[in-house]
Formats: C-alpha cells, sequence, structure tokens
C-alpha cells in the first residue's frame, strides 16, 4: 500500500506536541473528524468551574456564605451552557465531557469541602467520610447520567440531578448561618442534622427515584393557576432567599418519590 493510500491517523498528524481538540461528528449522515470547541458554551462551563473552585477556596478560608453563593452562581452557568449550545448548535462530545467534569467539582467537590468545613470538621475522619460520601454519590450520578443519554426519557431524571442536591447543602448551610445560635460553636444536633442530611442528598442523587425535568416545559402551555402560584413563590423568595429555595428545594426531591409511586401504580 502506498503512502497515498493509507488511512489517515490522529496519531500521523498529531505527533508531538499539539494544544487541538479532535473530535467526531455528523456530517450528512457521515462520522467525520473536526478540529477545534465551540467558545460560548465551553466558557460558560469554564465559568461555572471557576464559581466552584471558588466556592472550595472560599469554604477552606471559612467564608461559608461566599462559598454556598457561589454554588449558585454556578448552577445558574451550568444551566445557561447548555441552553447556548442548543441555541448556537454548538452541541459536541467534548462540551458534554467537558461539563460533566466541571459539574463533578461544582456540585460534588464544592459541596462536600463546604459541609465538612462548616460543620462536620469538628468529627475528623467521620465527618470526613459523610462528606466522602456525597462527593463519590455526585461522582456516580454524572457518570450514570452520561451513560443513559439516549436511553431514559428526557421528561425525568433518575435520581436527584447533582446541581439541586448542592444547592440543598448551600441553602441548608445559609439558613443555619442566619437563624442558628453560634455563641457556644456548633451544637451536636446541628452536626448530626448535617452529617445526615449530605448523606441523604448524595443517596438521593444515586436513587431510581424519577424527577421532572421541566425541560419541556418551556414549550408547554399551562393553565393559568400557575402563573399566580409562581408569582406567590416569588414573593415568599423575596420575603427570605434562603429559606424558600430551601423549602422550594426539599419539596422537588419529595415530589420524586410521588412521581415513582404514581408511575408505578398505573403500570
Amino acid at each position: 500500500m502506498s503512502d497515498e493510500q493509507k488511512p489517515h491517523t490522529y496519531q500521523e498528524e498529531h505527533d508531538g506536541i499539539t494544544f487541538e481538540v479532535i473530535e467526531p461528528e455528523h456530517n450528512d449522515g457521515k462520522k467525520v473528524m473536526s478540529k477545534g470547541v465551540y467558545l460560548v458554551p465551553n466558557l460558560i462551563t469554564t465559568l461555572s468551574l471557576f464559581a466552584g473552585f471558588y466556592s472550595i477556596l472560599s469554604s477552606t478560608g471559612g467564608e461559608y456564605i461566599k462559598a454556598s453563593i457561589a454554588i449558585f452562581i454556578s448552577a445558574f452557568l451550568d444551566g445557561m451552557d447548555g441552553r447556548a449550545a442548543r441555541m448556537l448548535n454548538a452541541q459536541s462530545p467534548f462540551g458534554e465531557q467537558y461539563d460533566s467534569l466541571a459539574d463533578c467539582i461544582a456540585f460534588g467537590l464544592a459541596p462536600a469541602v463546604l459541609v465538612y468545613s462548616f460543620a462536620l470538621q469538628p468529627w475528623g475522619r467521620f465527618g470526613m467520610a459523610c462528606a466522602f460520601v456525597y462527593a463519590a454519590c455526585a461522582a456516580f450520578r454524572l457518570a450514570r447520567f452520561n451513560v443513559q443519554i439516549g436511553v431514559v426519557d428526557k421528561k425525568y431524571f433518575i435520581g436527584l440531578a447533582s446541581p439541586l442536591a448542592a444547592l440543598l447543602i448551600a441553602c441548608s448551610v445559609l439558613v443555619t448561618l442566619r437563624y442558628a445560635d453560634f455563641t457556644v460553636g456548633m451544637s451536636a444536633q446541628l452536626v448530626w442534622f448535617f452529617a445526615a442530611w449530605v448523606i441523604a442528598c448524595g443517596l438521593l442523587m444515586v436513587s431510581n427515584v424519577k424527577y421532572y425535568s421541566f425541560k419541556e416545559f418551556d414549550k408547554q402551555k399551562v393553565p393559568f393557576v400557575v402563573l399566580l402560584i409562581a408569582v406567590l413563590v416569588f414573593g415568599v423568595l423575596l420575603y427570605d432567599i434562603p429559606v424558600g429555595l430551601l423549602a422550594i428545594g426539599v419539596t422537588y426531591a419529595l415530589s420524586g418519590f410521588v412521581t415513582t409511586f404514581m408511575q408505578k401504580k398505573t403500570k
């Protein structure tokens, strides 16, 4: 076989040092190799990753409010990068994998470090184990989500989504900071609560409980009363944002059990 007839391979083109991404794409039904990455969605993912990184730094420095807010910002950006990719038709295998790795840090490691630094550190190895269970479950959740893309119903998440689990941790920290009495330090009851809470959030992520994804919610009409309920919820949030968000998050977390039970009942 002559040199001109040899198949073109990635290794032949990129011997030595390179700073390029080569990934498969489908063009007119054919699988082709393309270079480069889409800037806008991957830049948003990078900002989300930075917010998670900043949260970790803030947690280790004892700035728990900043750490919690950074998780909120990361969750917002995580929702934006997917929408930007779909709007710009800029979805790619690299973007999907990069988003999952960023989520593992922002919604797995960052909340685990936050809850350990805030409440579980006095318990030493046991507190570390509780926080690690959450971090490991977040990684399991993301890995399972990746391999089940295209297999499960897009209307539902299997297990609690990692951004929401992270927000439940962040909200609980903010509510505790606002209403708990720290004149004599962290109480044993609060430490027990956070130990159980972080494990429960982790286990919900890897459970088979079904949660409505709302991916098709913005494309459908809803009864007018839903708009009125949304206004009332917005009013509650304005009165006390951390408590309101925590209440909404807990309600959604419990709704998965209702959804799963109702689906099993109809079968």
